[in-house]
């Protein structure tokens, strides 16, 4: 049980926020030991392990014919710059030491070109892009406790992006606009998390909200999946859950799975400052989610539904952890007191490989209503097909088809009709993954959107984004 625990900690902790269902991957391939920059054409030894130099691997990393391994009795492990996991490799197995010591990293690059064809507030394409650093610590392993894990996130965004040329309200490229959408490096999460058994576990810290969101078929992350926030996470939750400052919960699990959960947030978004000045100075949101697994057909599927309530005091316009309402606006509104939203979740697989259940595909939808002012949105619903491509030969690919649309709330189109005409905000999305290798994926993308902004037309949006894990 404690490798269990281990294993699927990453996939339970801050889901709970949002969703209960366990995050739906790309497949692995097999880690193996790193010498891919060894010059001799025999295996060394290192802690009992016999490895070889990548260049005496075949492409799928197994040992040239002829090659021995340097240690008596053991397994001579193989991996080439192709098939490792990680771009750096094992570090020559200190990689490894490291995780067995109870410490792992996690870094990678994100790369965006990506820009509007047609419509839109203006034509052109931007360069931009993001460096995510994860450390995640095992309690056990580095000499703490049984079930205690702590969890840090670090970015950095940098250059231009896409979301100010399409005009919309609810920014098509995410990854971008967070954690703030200018340069900035920035600690956005510590989290400490206390198993209190396999079926139950405590939380609190500085919190990145967003790290954890992971509905299946969604592409579960940043960097993964569909890029506008509207496939990606319901924007209902915008208002009132921060993307990064000081909260706590508690969640019940079934199968390391999430089932009912509570956490409470300070209403201050706070991802490039401490926060510890502001420090619940605005009220506290109080977030509550039931989920539910599925069998229908006999494959795996989640509902849930989710409740929202804030005491913070905003105004329409005041701006989100996510995008900014306000968009040049200089008029002001007045600010109310607290703000409401509920939620609705569902995701179902229709094919699962008997295999590999990682390798699945399927439909997802989220449905949402808030309060009429002080939220900018006040319905949204989204629905979207899929998994891991189909195409044979390419099951570490995925591909993803969503539509959505965002009712603006009332007060806010009624605000100034005649100096900003303002609408529903409406789109759908198109993308490919390629696996490239196991540590870069190459994504085409095309969105279409319909601008909440009346006298804005219609944007075309064509992207390309590059991720390598290091």
């Amino acid at each position: 049980m404690r490798h269990e625990i281990r294993s699927r900690f990453s996939a339970v902790t801050l889901g709970i926020v949002f969703s209960s269902a366990t995050v739906w991957q790309s497949p692995s391939f097999s880690q193996t030991v790193d010498n891919a920059l060894t010059p001799q054409n025999v295996a060394t030894c290192e802690g009992g392990v016999g490895y070889l130099p990548g260049h005496d691997c075949d492409e799928m990393g197994i040992a040239a014919s002829g090659i021995v391994g340097g240690c008596d009795s053991q397994t001579t492990l193989c991996e080439s710059l192709m098939t490792r996991q990680k771009l750096t490799g094992d570090w020559l197995g200190h990689r490894s030491a490291l995780t067995e010591s109870g410490f792992s990293f996690d870094l990678s690059t994100t790369q965006f070109f990506q820009g509007v064809a047609s419509g839109g507030a203006e034509q052109g394409f931007e360069y931009g892009g993001r460096n995510d650093y994860f450390l995640n610590v095992d309690g056990e392993k580095a000499g703490l406790w049984k079930g205690a894990f702590i969890t840090l996130h670090g970015e950095t965004r940098y250059a231009d992006s896409v979301n100010p040329l399409a005009g919309a309200l609810v920014p098509p490229n995410l990854a971008l606009a967070l954690p703030v959408p200018r340069d900035v490096t920035a600690l956005t999460g510590v989290k400490f998390t206390q198993f209190l058994s396999e079926s139950s576990l405590v939380y609190a810290g500085k919190i990145n909200t967003f790290d954890d969101f992971k509905q299946p078929l969604t592409g579960a992350g940043l960097t993964d999946g569909f890029m506008n926030m509207s496939l990606m996470v319901n924007p209902i939750v915008a208002r009132t859950v921060p993307y990064s400052t000081f909260g706590a919960g508690f969640a019940k699990l079934h199968n390391m799975e999430p089932v009912f959960s509570l956490a409470v947030f300070d209403t201050n978004n706070t991802p490039t400052v401490s926060g510890f000045d502001t420090f619940f100075d605005n009220g506290a949101t109080i977030v509550s989610s039931l989920n539910l697994q599925t069998g229908f057909m006999g494959l795996p599927g989640h509902q849930g539904i989710l409740g929202i309530y804030s005491t913070g005091d905003y105004t329409n316009l005041s701006p989100t952890g996510y995008f900014n309402p306000e968009g040049g606006i200089v008029i002001t509104s007045a600010p109310k007191d607290g703000s409401w939203a509920l939620g609705y979740n569902f995701d179902q697989a229709f094919y699962v490989s008997s295999t590999d259940p990682r390798k699945r595909w399927g439909i997802f939808g989220n449905l949402g209503i808030a309060d009429d002012n002080p939220s900018p949105i006040r319905w949204t619903g989204n629905v979207g097909l899929a998994g891991t491509s189909p195409i044979a030969g390419r099951s570490a690919d995925t591909f993803g088809i969503g539509y959505f649309y965002t009712g603006l709330s009332g007060a806010l189109e009624d605000f100034a009709p005649v100096l900003l005409p303002l609408g529903d905000e409406q789109g759908g999305e198109l993308y490919y993954r390629i696996a490239a290798t196991p540590w870069c994926q190459v994504t085409p993308n095309l969105q279409v959107i319909d601008p909440f902004r009346d006298r804005i037309d219609s944007s075309l949006l064509f992207g390309l984004r590059a991720r390598i894990d290091f």
